[in-house]
């Protein structure tokens, strides 16, 4: 019987020049040591077939791997978000898209990695809207162009996303203090047309870990 893990995370795109992605176009993420993808916690038994069991080790590997696919996706930006979670030799992928072909290749990605015999995608394409794709693009300016988060946007990997589906938005990331998570939070409530504001974001530490509360 043996140990499956659950990686949690948040995986992020890169900001040049302060300029907002286009939701039709967004720059692809540079390579990082991005601590956005969290590892969940497994739920579900463990494994009885041999075919699924992996050795810790192995099961390290795969979850690096699996999160580095997910980074360097070219088409994934901030205005997306994924996670996915490890049960023996089977993966699965959530979240939230913006374009179908994120969901697509994030699949492809990972079911060619040796070790993957199965790929569970429940990531959801969000509808297209006219009105989410401008709230996407004000709350965008919201956070990153403000003084005091001014400092992520200029990062490889701008680490507070912004998923908005029918004028709710949801922040996920992680920043460096509480304080940046409540700005970002305020910063976003400001934007005209907002419904809802889920302030989802992590603090963690100067290790890359996340706090507890």
């Amino acid at each position: 019987m043996h140990k499956s893990c659950r990686a949690l995370g948040f995986i992020f795109l890169v900001m040049l020049c302060l300029v907002v992605p286009g939701i039709a176009q967004q720059t692809p993420p540079a390579p990082s040591n991005d601590q956005s993808v969290q590892t969940k916690p497994n739920t579900t038994a463990p494994a009885q077939q041999a075919n699924e069991t992996l050795s810790p080790e192995s099961q390290d590997r795969l979850v690096r791997e699996v999160r580095h696919e997910l980074i360097m996706l070219p088409y994934f930006g901030v205005f997306d978000n994924l996670s996915f979670s490890i049960e023996g030799r089977t993966v699965i992928l959530d979240g939230q898209v913006v374009k179908p072909v994120v969901r697509s290749d994030a699949e492809n990605s990972v079911k060619h990695i040796e070790g993957v015999e199965k790929v569970i995608n429940n990531i959801e394409v969000l509808p297209p809207s006219p009105m989410d794709d401008r709230i996407r693009r004000e709350v965008y300016r919201s956070i990153y162009s403000y003084g005091p988060l001014f400092k992520y946007g200029g990062m490889a990997v701008p680490p507070i996303h912004i998923i908005v589906r029918n004028g709710r938005v949801t922040l996920e990331g992680v920043v460096d203090s509480e304080a940046d998570k409540n700005m970002a939070g305020l910063r976003a409530n400001q934007v005209p047309g907002t419904f809802q504001i889920t302030n989802n974001l992590r603090v963690v530490n100067s290790g890359g870990q996340s706090k507890k509360k």
